[in-house]
This record gives C-alpha cells, structure tokens and sequence, in this order.
C-alpha cells in the first residue's frame, strides 16, 4: 500500500520516525521508495558509469577566465577558513561543496594558469569544469539556454 502523501504520519519524506540519513547527508529526508524513484536510482548508477567511462577518457579541458575571476577563485584558495562546522543542512553541504569546487579552481589557476591580457587561460580538470558549469546552469534556473546551438 502507497502512503498519503497528504498525511503526514504516513508521508515518508515528513515521518519523524524516519531515517534521516537515507541520502547518506544528516538532514536529508528519506528519498521515497516508489517505482519511480526506483528508476531514478537505477538512471543515476547508470549516470555514475558514464562517468566512468568520462573520467577514463577526459582529462582536462582548456578554459578562459576573465582576470577578475581567475583572481576571485585563487582568493578562495587563498581564505583560511578555520573551525569546526556545525551540523549541516542539505543545502549548506552543497553551498560548502561549490565553494570547494571553487577553491581547487583557484588552486589550478595558481598552478598552472597563464594570463593571456585580460584572461587567465588554464586547463581544468573535467570535473572541476563540470562543476563550475553546473553550478552555471541551476543559478540560472529554469530559463537557462545554452550558448552553443
């Protein structure tokens, strides 16, 4: 039997009593177990064995950055956060994540960028870049559009 998701002694993703652990983050609800989240749990071990074959395959990608973001990302780099944090949301673990992403940018650009102008060109790991352009396309929301046709 399917719970109401109206209910919310019966709604797995508000249940008090449910783990909530389930994503694997502390504060995360359990994602429900139906047959289409089913699929999307077999979708995403597939997504993960595309990356496999990415990672094996690409290795970094040659990205321009404008001076004042190639500078912006080696501050963070730079920045000391120390202390231990608090426990997280779901969301502050994804904000910490980005700002990681972005730091090892930075790390790269510090590395290995050149600055050609006004620009640092700098070869990216593809993860690295994947990241940044994620983070592109879900700040820009449901408006987003390529650039490229």
């Amino acid at each position: 039997m399917q719970p109401d998701a109206t209910d919310p002694t019966t709604d797995p993703t508000t249940d008090p009593t449910a783990d909530p652990t389930a994503c694997g983050h502390p504060g995360c609800a359990p994602v429900p177990d139906t047959e289409r989240y089913a699929l999307y749990r077999e979708d995403a071990k597939l997504l993960a064995a595309i990356g496999e074959h990415v990672d094996a395959q690409a290795d970094r990608v040659t990205v321009r950055l404008p001076g004042a973001l190639a500078r912006a990302a080696v501050a963070a780099w730079d920045r000391d956060d120390e202390g231990d944090l608090d426990e997280e949301t779901h969301e502050q673990y994804e904000l910490r994540g980005q700002a990681g992403d972005l730091a090892l940018i930075g790390l790269v650009v510090s590395e290995r960028g050149r600055w050609e102008g006004e620009e640092v060109v700098v070869d990216l790991f593809v993860n690295l870049a994947g990241a940044a352009l994620l983070a592109h396309i879900e700040a820009a929301g449901a408006g987003y559009r390529s650039p490229k046709p």
